[in-house]
Formats: C-alpha cells, structure tokens, sequence
C-alpha cells in the first residue's frame, strides 16, 4: 500500500496542512486543511495530523515535509530532519522571530507525535542561493558577512512553484526575465532569469524590501538608532514595533488586511495603499536593473492572486515598461495582459505545500508508483 506524504507550513498564527501520494508524475493532491492556531503550533501539529489519518482512510503516512523559513549559511537544500537538525534550526531563531520558532515548534511536535515518520525540512531561502554573490552582499565588514550576515532572501517555495508552472504554461516567458511578485501578509519580489534566482527584494531577514501587513519593510538603519538611543526603545520593544505594529497597519492606524483598507474611506487607509504600490513598483524598477530588462511579471500571493485593484495600481505605476493588463476577471492561472503589452503578465496561485512534497520525494529517495 502506497504512502502519503504531510506537507506542513507554519505561519504565526495559522498551519497549512497537506496531503499527497506519490503518483509517476510526481505528487499527486490528496487533500487540504487550514488549522488556525492561537494555542500554538504543536496544538495545530496534533490537529493537523488527525485530519490527515482521517483523510488517509488507512492508508500510512510514508514522510512529512515542513516549510522553514530560515536555513541560514548552513542549509541550501531540502535536509532530512535529525535531532542536531532541529537544534540547528532553532539557533537561527535570531534571524526571523516571529516565523523560526513556529517552523521548529511544528518539528518537535510531530516528532513528539510520530517518532518514527521521516521529516524534511524545505527551505525559503533555499530558492536564492545561487545569485551572484554580489547580490548577497550587505555593504558592513567582510568578517560579519562570513558570520552569516548576509542577505538570503525568503519565500522561497513560492518562488520555485512560481518557475515550475511558468515552464508549463508558457515556457518562453519562463525561459526569459521574470519578476515574481509574492504579495500577501509578508510581500516580496524576486527577479528570476530562466527561473533561477539573481536578486531579490527580503535579505538578511524578512523585515526587508516591501511594506507588508505589519512589517515596515525596507527602513533606513538610522532609525532603529534613534529608536535605541532617543526614545529609549528595549531591543524586544524594537522587534515588536517592526514585525507586528508597522507596515499596513501601522501607517493606516486601522488595519494590516489590504481587503479591509481598500474598502475603507478613511484617507490614511488609502495612504497605506499608495504606500504598498509605490514601494513595488520601485522595486521591481530595481530589479529590472539586476535582469537588465524584463520579459514579464507573475502575481502569487494572497493579494497578488485576489486583488485585480492592487494588480491594476501597480501596473498603472508600470507603464513606463510598457505592462498593460486585459481584463482580470476569472481565477486560477491566467494571463491578464493585454494584446498590445510589451511585457507579460501572469496570475499563479501560491502552492507551497507541492514544493514541499516534491522536495520530501526528493530528498529521501522516495519511491513513486
């Protein structure tokens, strides 16, 4: 009897749970849940894995995948979980406070669960470790660089789900220089040249590049300064106000939902939203300059995939590249530029948990039927 594989991805406050078997053409949807957890991750692991035996109607589970936000200097692909695994992973906490602890805690809690299930940890930066390394580069010391501060870039998965449908759907585009833009709570943009990584808009951590829901995204450091040294801020007060208090939110003072602030009339509801598009547009202008021109741009994201007013307002800023976008209406993948753009223009819904399950495959040798 063939096995399933358990694609788990930890968010803050939510865990995505998947289930595939292992088909010839590779995984194969089994079913799908969405486990809000206010207890806690290990609370959501325990509910997540009595859907899955309940959905696998018998049959075992053969391995499970985890999305990992951080894999540091260290891990650059997919790695089968041990415990010195795990106890790495929790050292790069430092690194993304607010999603490492979920990631690992999801770990230990299945492991708690399912000592002997194989468990692979699939990374979001591993996506990026190819880029040249001067798109790596922070401009500090070269020994703080060697000690891992560096820019790795994140979303990851999204992005490889991102390249591997391009090269389906329209496999000259996905030959050519894509930006993929991942918009949602966390947002941000990678330049994509025959579907590898050459830049991308998150470094060192996932504070960096866009505005996001409650994150500030790109910030000049000589703020936090003057955070420490004259309002007398507390580091901890410091990673509070950058990782849950700013971004949407903190510019509308209203809400970090962008469905809620497009409908509000509330001006700074509508300054938060000229805020998120201006802050894109600039920055896939940016990495048009690391891809030396583009040949087309894809939407992922909960806002990219559901939002045609902030897909519009961005290309609208875009026309100097000559984007033009058709009519939107319609879901799933889709095309939504115009005959007479110059660029294309794509919607492709996020599938992480697939990356995941492929990667799981992958990486213990899985036998597929």
């Amino acid at each position: 009897m063939a096995g399933l594989i358990l694609a788990l991805n930890a968010g803050s406050s939510s865990l995505k749970a998947a289930l595939f078997e292992l088909g010839p053409d590779g995984p194969r949807p089994a079913g799908r849940t969405l486990i809000e957890h206010p207890a806690g991750a290990a609370e959501a692991v325990a509910m997540a894995l009595a859907w899955a035996n309940a959905a696998a109607a018998g049959r075992p589970l053969a391995a499970a995948g985890h999305r990992v936000v951080h894999g540091g200097a260290r891990f650059h692909a997919a790695t089968p979980i041990t415990p010195k695994v795990t106890q790495d992973l929790d050292a790069l906490t430092p690194l993304a406070p607010l999603h490492q602890p979920e990631c690992v805690a999801a770990i230990r809690a299945l492991t708690r669960l399912e000592p002997d299930l194989p468990q692979v940890a699939c990374f979001d930066t591993a996506f990026h470790w190819g880029q040249p390394a001067v798109a790596q580069r922070l401009g500090l010391p070269r020994a703080l660089h060697d000690r891992g501060v560096r820019r790795y870039g994140f979303h990851g998965l999204s992005y490889e789900h991102v390249a591997d449908r391009l090269r389906a759907l329209d496999p000259d585009l996905a030959a050519g220089k894509v930006i993929g833009a991942h918009l949602g709570s966390g947002a941000s943009l990678c330049a994509m040249a025959a579907g590898r990584s050459v830049d991308t808009t998150m470094g060192f951590s996932p504070l960096d590049g866009l505005l996001m829901s409650t994150r500030c995204g790109s910030l000049d450091p000589g703020v936090v300064l003057y955070l420490l040294q004259h309002e007398r801020m507390a580091a901890d007060e410091i990673q509070d106000l950058l990782y849950r208090r700013s971004g949407l939110l903190g510019v509308s003072d209203l809400s970090g939902d962008m469905r809620e602030l497009l409908a509000s009339p509330d001006p700074r509801a509508a300054e938060a939203v000229e805020l998120f598009v201006r802050r894109a547009a600039q920055l896939i202008g940016a990495l048009a300059v690391s891809l030396g021109g583009v040949d087309g741009l894809v939407f992922t994201g909960g806002v990219g995939e559901n939002s045609a007013d902030v897909r519009g307002r961005i290309a609208a800023e875009l026309a100097w590249l000559g984007l033009e976008l058709a009519d939107q209406a319609g879901a799933g993948e889709r095309r939504i530029h115009s005959a007479s753009s110059r660029i294309a223009a794509w919607v492709i819904p996020a599938d992480e948990e697939i990356v995941i399950a492929r990667s799981v495959i992958v990486a213990l040798g899985l036998p597929v039927h």
